[in-house]
């Protein structure tokens, strides 16, 4: 949003309010140790690493709301971030997951100025953002473009001129689109860093989506999806894989990794090769149990694979563990009583699973 040109004084027509920035406009915040600090507005900008500083004012509590104020775990700085509202909570998720962004903090500073009436008016924008090449950007976070009224529109634009004269950038971010919300509240429950898995899985997670594929296709090509499901979910968060999250995810979604070349030769790759001219199955846990030569199974396979069909229709009953369904990997064949994700059917997916529930409990 940009602002008009500041030409403040005394000649100037009622109803105007314009500032001259450098002559009064000032900054106030809270120091490291919680002191109130009120300082010349072009000075703290230069000096003062907002992204680091604890609230200046606590967000409002509105009674009769749905939501109300609370902390957002930034994966980005490792930090809580203080948050006011759904609108700025889906905010700083995008922010979270931007490769550039790397400080966020909530409600840092107070604009301070006057009017050209004289009056002494405020305004403290909703979060601030740090970029990798220094820059800085406060913002607001509105759930409707006329939310806050007049007052908030004109303190906008004020503070938005202020901004620019000192080398920062004020915006008004658009609400986001409900679908892109509900995505990215999902992927969020996977950012901390413990969804990485044990070591090198990670790597295979990328390497089987070298080319795009269906989510499940590739998670089922590197083991177990109780396992991995989290891991390509982390993944996503933080942009090492790629999906469209304009419309919902689920099991089949196209899922690609540009950070890694199709046909590296690794073990994913060779597992699929393996696959081209012979039928794999999987036992209990969904390991491999061996194939016969001219592409039929071995009789200890068919053998194995008999008793866990045997074991899934006898456990009908219950819950199944991703995993547990056989299937011949050239023919589809599974299980009866499974469905994808490895619930039984008519039942929903554990934690692990698809985007079914709720998301999980790290947001």
């Amino acid at each position: 949003m940009s602002g008009r040109s500041v030409v403040g004084g005394p000649e100037r027509a009622a109803g105007q309010r314009d500032v001259v920035v450098g002559a009064g406009f000032e900054a106030v915040f809270l120091d490291p140790v919680g002191r109130m600090v009120q300082q010349r507005w072009a000075d703290a900008a230069v000096a003062v690493a907002f992204e680091e500083l604890d609230p200046v004012s606590a967000f409002p509590v509105v009674p009769g709301r749905r939501w109300g104020p609370g902390l957002w775990w930034s994966a980005t700085t490792g930090r809580h971030v203080a948050s006011g509202s759904n609108a700025m909570r889906a905010q700083l998720m995008v922010l979270d997951r931007d490769p550039m962004v790397v400080g966020l903090a909530g409600r840092p500073v107070r604009a301070l100025w006057r009017d050209g009436r004289g009056r002494v008016r405020s305004w403290v924008p909703q979060l601030f953002a740090r970029y990798k090449d220094g820059t800085g950007m406060l913002a607001d976070c509105p759930s409707h473009t006329e939310a806050g009224g007049e007052r908030a529109l004109e303190a906008a634009e004020t503070v938005a001129e202020a901004c620019a004269q000192v080398g920062l950038v004020y915006r008004r971010l658009e609400p986001l689109e409900k679908t892109l919300v509900a995505n990215l509240k999902w992927l969020a429950g996977y950012r901390h860093p413990r969804n990485q898995g044990r070591p090198g899985l990670a790597a295979d997670v990328l390497e089987a989506f070298a080319r795009p594929r269906p989510l499940i296709d590739g998670v089922e090509a590197v083991g177990d999806p109780i396992e991995v499901l989290p891991v390509a979910f982390h993944a996503l968060w933080h942009g090492q894989l790629t999906v469209a999250l304009d419309v919902p995810l689920h099991e089949r979604v196209l899922v690609h990794s540009p950070m890694v070349p199709a046909g590296t030769g690794g073990p994913v790759d060779q597992r699929a090769a393996a696959v081209q001219g012979c039928d794999v199955v999987r036992g209990r846990g969904g390991h491999e149990v061996g194939g016969g030569a001219g592409g039929r199974p071995s009789a200890a396979a068919r053998t194995n694979a008999k008793a866990a069909r045997l074991a899934a229709v006898a456990g009908a009953g219950r819950r199944c563990e991703r995993g547990t369904a056989w299937w011949a990997a050239g023919r589809g064949r599974r299980c009866p009583r499974a469905v994808p994700g490895g619930a039984v059917a008519g039942r929903r997916p554990g934690r692990a699973g698809l985007p079914s529930g709720r998301p999980g409990r790290d947001g």
